[in-house]
């Protein structure tokens, strides 16, 4: 029998798409012969991948995971060409596994992908690639995020959830703090929430970029001196309106959205008297599912007619 070396495996994946695992069954039932192992993917529908890997997918799931001790989180996305994939089970339990995958993996999207999926079905990246060929759609696993404190909570919220720890917008907010962690990841679950509803910058303003910063000032300057006001004034107009702007991209400078008075860092204040310690904000990340990604808009009478050779 021919040796079935990785570099003909790896052959055989660029030809087809297919997964690690599948190429190497492939080559193993015809002897190593690259054309027939083609040929034996193809009829298993396994090939079919790669034709599919060109088509825009925008919709599918996030999903989060948070460890058992409390102290580190996950957030993964994983996109779909529709929301009919999303609400399939096969993909929902995908998408779970990743997201728990996803907590070892240090928000590196390559090695979550070669993680080693659950029930000896080869890597994450296998496992998908198996899916796009029995689900028909093309899919990706675009981008992942951990989440870890020393001592504290990792709390996590789903917006838009079609089932526990997946929906459509996940957000992971991680405190600092030696206090009472159910008191602790309450907060965290309304801060989470706060997050999906204002999309901060950052945590504070030391921490906000300071291109970004520079980018306002000169708008806000440009607008200042339409005023025809003096140099000086203008300054401390700048001044202000940078201010304004904090308040609206800064978390801890936003006012809380559950009390609608409050900026978030005095609820956090006021929370730690509550939690017996002081508590910090020493992350968040968010993610929308398909946010950034171009969408292809059709027109659904045009491609009927096109189909039928009408158009």
């Amino acid at each position: 029998m021919a040796e079935i070396t990785a570099a003909l495996v790896k052959e055989l994946r660029e030809k087809t798409g297919a997964g690690m695992m599948d190429c190497k069954k492939a080559l193993a039932e015809v002897d190593a012969d690259m054309e027939q192992a083609v040929d034996w993917l193809r009829t298993k529908g396994l090939a079919a991948a790669a034709k599919k890997a060109g088509r825009i997918a925008s919709d599918g799931l996030v999903g989060v995971a948070i460890a058992a001790d409390g102290l580190s989180g996950a957030l993964v996305e994983i996109n779909a060409e529709t929301d009919f994939v999303a609400r399939n089970e096969t993909f929902q339990e995908f998408v779970r596994q990743s997201a728990e995958l996803s907590l070892a993996t240090e928000g590196s999207n390559e090695k979550l992908a070669a993680a080693a999926y659950p029930g000896g079905e080869g890597s994450v990246q296998d496992k998908l690639t198996g899916l796009i060929a029995t689900i028909g759609e093309n899919m990706q696993l675009r981008r992942t995020a951990v989440l870890t404190v020393s001592d504290g909570v990792v709390a996590s919220y789903i917006h838009s959830a079609i089932a526990p720890g997946l929906g459509k917008i996940g957000v992971l907010v991680a405190l600092s703090s030696t206090g009472d962690k159910a008191k602790l990841a309450e907060l965290g679950k309304q801060i989470a929430m706060h997050v999906a509803a204002t999309k901060p910058e950052s945590v504070s303003t030391a921490d906000l970029d300071p291109a970004l910063i520079e980018r306002e000032r000169t708008v806000l300057s440009e607008q200042a001196r339409e005023s025809g006001k003096a140099e000086e004034i203008i300054g401390k107009m700048v001044e202000g309106r940078l201010r304004k702007f904090y308040e609206e991209v800064v978390l801890s400078e936003q006012v809380f959205v559950i009390d609608g008075e409050n900026r978030v860092s005095k609820v956090v204040e006021m929370a730690a008297k509550d939690v017996g310690a002081a508590i910090k904000i020493a992350a968040f990340c968010d993610c929308a599912l398909g946010e950034g990604i171009e969408k292809k808009e059709t027109d659904f009478a045009a491609e009927v007619a096109a189909a039928a050779g009408l158009g």
